[in-house]
């Protein structure tokens, strides 16, 4: 495991989050520091249309996404469970890579919004694959990914499988093994109850039912994927962003991938009064901020 420096917690009053360096570099302090001459680069317009395309895959469900092309390095946002490519963050950072003019994907999974698949057959392995197929058949160049909750646990697979093609990530409320982990909290009883019945009526307030319904053999999949437990071989550069009222993803989970990770170029930034979804106006700056703030890193070494 990677040597991990001793944790250096930042407080910046105008958006009232922490920040906690892993390593020594430049990229922390670049972020910190005011940045009004550049704020104009990134101005609320109105939204522009683009139109969906499809992935075809053989074999697998086709794909719908959108993309931007531009200049590199391309970004390429993961939602997160449930979630499709029309969310707050998604469209907020397409407006981002349209006044820079760099290359841009978002997309369905398998199953959701506007892609082929049976949600009911649908795993982690699988919508694994979608971010695999995304990178391989449709981004140009090196990406920085963004993942968003269960996004944040795909990206990590997606940078250890695609090592010299994804050069940086950056994680909102990254759900890490939350599914495997939220399944292990429960009772024993309620366990034996839900391998019985064969699917686990999961409570949640962002579902209009109130709950989501997932196959037990859903869960025992996703077990084959969990990362917490050994180190996690990601080299690139890794921001973390986490709201410390997530009542879905403890802030404690974007700590252990910062500490299992073997790069050494990680920040946690944590926002005291965000919740899960982290979509407020100050939430979705600051993760424009943290994309804005890795592109110029990697202007250095990306062409």
């Amino acid at each position: 495991m990677a040597r991990v420096g001793l944790p250096s917690w930042v407080p910046w009053r105008r958006w009232g989050w922490m920040a906690v360096s892993f390593g020594f570099h430049r990229g922390l302090s670049t972020l910190l520091a005011p940045k009004a001459e550049r704020a104009p680069r990134w101005l609320p317009a109105c939204r522009q249309k683009t139109s969906i395309s499809f992935l075809s895959r053989p074999d697998l469900p086709n794909l719908a996404y959108k993309r931007l092309k531009g200049k590199s390095p391309g970004i390429i946002f993961i939602p997160g469970y449930m979630s499709n490519m029309n969310g707050t963050k998604a469209l907020a950072i397409e407006e981002f890579c349209k006044s820079l003019g760099h290359a841009y994907i978002r997309f369905d999974y398998s199953g959701v919004g506007n892609s082929d698949g049976n949600l009911e057959e649908c795993t982690v392995g699988k919508w694994r694959k979608d971010v695999l197929s995304i990178i391989d058949d449709l981004a140009e160049g090196p990406q920085i990914l963004v993942g968003s909750s269960l996004g944040g646990w795909l990206m990590l697979h997606a940078a250890i499988a695609r090592p010299q093609k994804v050069v940086a990530l950056i994680g909102v409320a990254t759900a890490v093994d939350s599914l495997v982990t939220q399944f292990n909290q429960l009772p024993v009883e309620a366990k034996k109850e839900i391998e019985m019945k064969g699917v686990w009526s999961m409570p949640s307030k962002y579902s209009e039912e109130g709950f989501y319904r997932i196959q037990y053999s859903v869960i025992k999949e996703a077990e084959h994927y969990c990362l917490l437990h050994s180190p996690i071989p990601v080299n690139c550069p890794i921001r973390l962003l986490h709201g410390m009222k997530d009542d879905i993803v403890p802030w404690h989970t974007s700590m252990q991938v910062a500490d299992r990770v073997v790069s050494t170029d990680v920040d946690v930034i944590l926002r005291k009064n965000s919740d899960h979804r982290m979509k407020e106006k100050a939430d979705i700056q600051l993760l424009v901020y943290t994309i804005d703030d890795l592109i110029d890193k990697l202007s250095t070494v990306v062409k």
